[in-house]
This record gives C-alpha cells, structure tokens and sequence, in this order.
C-alpha cells in the first residue's frame, strides 16, 4: 500500500512542481519506489511518451528524478490551451477533442474522475510512494464544485498536503492564511504544513512571519526554501515565459526565439540557452528582434493564428528582412509548418480559419487532419547544409506532436533528416526540409537539439560564419540533468524538516 504528500499552492507558480520533483529525487535517492502524480495539467510543454502518449513536461521531469520513464498514468489529464478560453482536452495520451473553459468545467471535467481513480489504483499497486502536484489554488471557490486536481484528490486518498507560497512575489503570508480560511474543515485538516518557496535575505529576519503562521494556523512550517537560480529543469508552461530573457546579453552567438501568442515546447530552446557562447532571448514585437545571428520559430499549439500574429504585428517583415540579409531561420513543428508556402485546414482543427499563406521560405504545404501523430522518434541527420557548412549526426532522439501533413513540392529543398525509428519500431521516411542556400531548416522534431553534436555544429557553424573559431563539444545534456535533480534534491533536504516530512507520510504528526 503506497503511502503519499501533496504539494499544494497559494496560487499558480510557487513552485509546486519544483518540489514535487525535488521530493521524487530525494526519495528516490532513499531507495524508495516513488512516482508522480497530477490528475490535470494545463501546458503547452508537453512530451510523448514510449507508447506514443501525450502528458505534461512536469511530470516528465519529476518521472526523471523518481529515475523512471514517463508515462500516462502520472498524469492522465492533459489541457492545451488553443485560443479564446477553449482547450484541447487530452485524456491517458490521447486528445477527445476541444472544450471551451465553461464546457469543461460545468461538469465534463468530473466525469473524468473515473480515469484519474483508475490511474492512481495502477501506481498505488506499483510503488510505495505517490509524490502528488495540485494546480493553481484549492481555494478557488468558483471551481471547486468541479475540481479533479486539488482537494477532491486529497480527500480520495486521505493524503496529507503541503500547503506551498511564493515569498519572492510578496503576500505570502496572507496568501497562506487566505487559503485555509477559504477551505472547508475537511480539507483543512489534510493541510499537515505549509512551506514558504523562494526566500532570499536573511532567514532571521522571518523567524516573526513563521511564529505567526504557526500560531494563527495551527499548522507547522515545514521549511524556509531558498530561491533557486538556473536549475536547468524543464520548466512546465508558458508562465515561466515571463522569467525568459527578452534581450541578448553578452555571447558570441545571439539566437532570438520568436514568442508567438500559443508558442508552445519551448523547452526545445533550453539546451541552446544553455551554452556558455549563446545568448539566446525572446521577441515578441518586431522592434525587439535586434540583430540575432539566429531566428528560430518554436512549435505552436495554434499555427494559424500564430501565423496570423507574425503578420499583423510586423514580425513577418523583420524576419523576411533578416533573412534577405543573410540571417538564418530555423523552425520546429509549428514553426516548421509557417516556413512553408501554405497551411490549411480544411476540418478547422485547429481554428475556426480554412488556412493561411506561410512565410514561403520552403517549397512545402501543410493540411491540418483530424488525427494527432504522437511518437518518439530516432533520426540521422545527413549532410544538413547549414551557414556553409554540412552538418551531420547520428542517432537524434525526440518526439513529434503535431496534426498537419506536411507535402513537398518538387526538389527546390533538400530532406537531410531519416527517421529510423518511430514508436521503436524500424522506420525509413525522410523528415524535415532545408533550403539550398543554407539559410532556412524545418524540422517536426522536438528535442533535435538535446543532441550534443547536433546542437554544437549548428552554433559552430553560426561562429564559423561570424568569423569565430569553432569550439569543441563539452556538454553532456543528460548528465547535467541527473547533476541538477540531485543539486536540487541536496537543496531541499538542507531547507526542509525531513523528520517531520516522514512522520507525515506515515500518520505520526504531532
């Protein structure tokens, strides 16, 4: 019989995932059989898994510090927002159409408890410990009646929650306060201890603020959690966007990342941002494009509109203007699909639009269908001509998300990727398109540039054109990522009362 905590927030964005992920490390550390869970999820990041099944990027993450493979159960609910308050609704991995917020939450989404239940029996007859994640608020009053993510999920496992604020915002105190009084006294009494994230200063200095919340709450404060910089996790959706960098800072190689209204996976990015010689930002407006040595369009989970925004705002003229200047463009799924000379969609999968003439850089189409693909996929990349260089690699590892089926028109491009194997089965198709002259690339794959020797010819390729001396590849993406869960895990153990953490889980809190 599995035991469980709940990492419960004040609000969106306090760091719930960040310490469930941190919690899944630690005990995994431990030598106990942990996995994640959150009913709902509601994101634009979201990954494939092995079976071809789509789920959030924060479980994924907490999947890889718990040091298992991600899959559906962890989160059974998955919302993709895709415009004017409507999401597409992906339940086990597999989407079952769009909802707008009303639909959904006036009593679709509670007809969905059945699955979560369902989800939760499968890991509790699996591993001995359930790591669970809220969302946003449980105190939302509006929503409660409809919940499946928060406290109607404590109250089915009985499990003990840590109730979570964000002191780096300001209010924590009475965010904290507010919350309790908003809950009923069954879902106050599962509330075990409250957590305060992203302190900075001087720890003495709150020592009052903790002596109140305990006093007044009749509720422990478990731990006082530094502010965290860089700890080079996936982040989980598009309101971490507002941290991202939106000017180029010092690095020999300026990449701007155009952040189109439904941008999605743009965790694509983060290993780029990662090297020592990239400044790598985001542009919103045309005017704050400045003179990046690379333009990349990420994925989108609305490619029409988002195509439509890069017109109406001016940002189509700055990139068409780059370009004809010798500055390259590179684009993934969505962004992929916007290079081409047409997208249509003709069933309005994914808008109400029939489709949209592209920015033209490719000699492609695409048509939205009806049907999803979601695989992980291994490809080689041969001969990709790139800034006057060719660029090859073997052996890249990600996944595809998208609807639309690309079509080729003629030989004006050339393929120089070859899919070996979708869903682990042997595949020969080839995938993505470059144009001639070395200055457009498309791609469908997301994660192409986790790949070490891919990522480094690319900007070696970009130094190479600047007149820079290209530099050898030292980075192992996945070691720093194994370093990070267990820098993270180190932090939290130090900033948090494990003792009392552990007479929690097991119904032996004073």
């Amino acid at each position: 019989m599995a035991n469980y905590i709940m990492m419960q927030g004040t609000s969106s964005h306090v760091g719930k995932s960040i310490l469930a992920t941190a919690l899944c490390r630690i005990f995994y550390q431990d030598g106990v059989r942990v996995v994640p869970f959150k009913a709902q999820n509601m994101a634009l990041n979201s990954y494939v898994t092995k079976d071809g099944r789509e789920m959030g990027r924060a479980q994924v993450a907490q999947a890889e510090a718990a040091g298992l493979a991600p899959e559906v159960d962890m989160n059974p609910v998955l919302l993709k927002p895709t415009g004017n308050s409507c999401s597409q609704v992906v339940l086990m991995g597999k989407p079952i159409g769009n909802m707008s917020a009303g639909e959904y939450h006036r009593g679709y989404s509670v007809k969905l408890f059945d699955q979560v239940k369902a989800a939760l029996e499968r890991l509790k007859a699996s591993y001995d410990t359930i790591v669970i994640e809220g969302a946003g608020s449980p105190a939302e009053v509006n929503l409660k009646s409809t919940d499946i993510v928060n406290m109607r999920i404590a109250k089915y496992l009985q499990a003990p929650v840590l109730l979570i604020a964000d002191i780096d915002r300001g209010g924590a105190l009475a965010s904290l306060v507010g919350t309790l009084e908003l809950l009923d006294d069954e879902e106050r009494a599962l509330v075990k201890g409250l957590i305060i994230n992203k302190f900075r200063g001087d720890i003495t200095l709150l020592k009052p603020a903790i002596d109140f919340l305990e006093e007044k709450t009749g509720k422990p404060v478990l731990g006082v959690i530094p502010h965290i910089e860089h700890m080079g996790i996936d982040d989980e959706d598009s309101v971490s966007l507002e941290e991202k960098q939106e000017y180029p800072s010092s690095g020999d190689i300026k990449i701007a990342v155009i952040r189109t209204p439904k941008i999605s996976n743009f965790t694509d990015f983060d290993c780029l941002a990662g090297e020592e010689d990239v400044s790598l930002y985001y542009v919103q407006e045309a005017a704050g494009l400045g003179q990046p040595d690379l333009i990349m369009l990420p994925g989108s989970k609305n490619t029409t509109e988002d195509m439509m925004y890069l017109r109406s705002s001016g940002l189509e003229t700055v990139i068409r203007a780059a370009l004809e200047s010798g500055i390259p463009v590179i684009g993934i799924c969505g962004g992929y699909q916007m290079l081409g000379q047409e997208i249509h969609d003709p069933h309005h999968t994914e808008s109400e639009h029939d489709g949209i003439e592209g920015l033209g850089f490719l000699s492609m189409t695409t048509t939205f269908n009806a049907e999803k693909l979601t695989s992980q996929v291994e490809a080689d990349c041969h001969d990709l001509y790139f800034m006057g260089q060719n660029i090859t690699a073997q052996h890249l590892r990600g996944y595809e998300i998208h609807m639309g089926q690309t079509t080729f028109l003629g030989a004006a491009d050339k393929h120089p990727l070859q899919i070996l194997k979708r869903a682990d089965r042997p595949c020969d198709q080839i995938e993505g398109s470059a144009r001639l002259d070395g200055l457009v690339f498309g791609t469908y794959i997301h994660g192409v540039f986790d790949h070490d020797e891919f990522r480094r010819s690319v900007l070696n390729a970009l130094r190479l054109a600047k007149g820079l001396p290209a530099l050898q590849n030292t980075r192992n993406v996945y070691a720093e990522k194994q370093h990070s869960y267990d820098a993270l895990a180190d932090v939290v153990r130090q900033h948090l009362d494990m003792e009392k953490l552990h007479a929690i889980m097991d119904g032996n809190e004073r």
